[in-house]
């Protein structure tokens, strides 16, 4: 049985893909998944895992979180505030996927070690 903000996730990728007029074969390539496993997703029959969701965000070249805020979920775990440096990195056109991953990934540990992402998560203690 389909997932119903799986469903919702699905048809935003779908849009997304057609937008950028992309087929879906060419854009599971560039997403680094089967075709079969994107239909899947396309169709809210499974939900992406999040480094599925990494992927198909930086073959559309937006953010996770832009993808949640489309489809009217919220990200798992992000913090709203992260989101505009976050879409300005998945927005860069002068950088490669490659790198996008990379500077999302430096961007995120370090986010995660500040003194404030610590004092924050001692008041959940």
């Amino acid at each position: 049985m389909p997932n119903r903000s799986a469903g919702s996730l699905g048809e935003i990728i779908r849009q997304q893909r057609e937008l950028a007029e992309m087929s879906m074969r060419q854009f599971a390539d560039l997403a680094g998944i089967s075709n079969p496993y994107l239909s899947q997703i396309e169709r809210g029959l499974r939900a992406p895992s999040e480094q599925v969701l990494d992927g198909i965000a930086n073959a559309l070249k937006l953010s996770t979180d832009a993808l949640y805020q489309q489809a009217g979920m919220s990200p798992p775990g992000g913090q709203p505030e992260d989101s505009e440096v976050l879409d300005a990195i998945a927005a860069d056109p002068l950088l490669t996927a490659r790198q996008r991953t990379a500077l999302k990934e430096v961007y995120e540990a370090f986010v995660a070690t500040s003194p404030r992402a610590r004092a924050r998560e001692r008041s959940h203690d």
